[in-house]
C-alpha cells in the first residue's frame, strides 16, 4: 500500500485510540493466549479494544508546563512564527496561553 494510506490508517487509529487498565485476574485458560492479561476500557461506555487498536496505558504528560521531574521546559519562553498555522506557529507552541511579540534587530 502507498505510504499515504499507511499514514492515514495510524492516524485515524491514533485520534481513536482509547486508555485502558489491565486486568490480570480470572481464569483465563481457556483461551489460547500470548499474554494472560485483558485489557479494559478506562472508560466504561468504550468497546473493548480490538487487535488493531491502538491503546495507551497512561496519559501524555503536559508538553506546555514545565516538568522537572519529566524532564520538561514547557514552551515559555520560546520562539515561534506568528504567521504560521503549523508546529512552529505561536498559537499552539503557546498552548492557546496567547503570546507577546517581539522585534529583534
Amino acid at each position: 500500500p502507498p505510504f499515504r494510506d499507511i499514514g492515514t490508517q495510524l492516524k485515524d487509529r491514533f485520534d481513536g485510540a482509547s486508555k485502558v487498565l489491565v486486568n490480570n485476574q480470572g481464569n483465563f485458560r481457556q483461551f489460547r493466549r500470548k499474554f494472560q492479561f485483558q485489557l479494559i476500557p478506562s472508560n466504561s461506555d468504550h468497546k473493548l479494544p480490538g487487535r488493531h487498536d491502538l491503546v495507551y496505558f497512561e496519559n501524555s504528560p503536559d508538553f506546555c508546563t514545565t516538568n522537572y521531574q519529566l524532564g520538561l521546559e514547557g514552551t515559555s519562553g520560546r520562539s515561534c512564527n506568528a504567521s504560521s498555522n503549523g508546529l512552529d506557529g505561536c498559537e499552539l507552541m503557546c498552548c492557546g496561553r496567547g503570546y507577546r511579540t517581539e522585534i529583534r534587530e
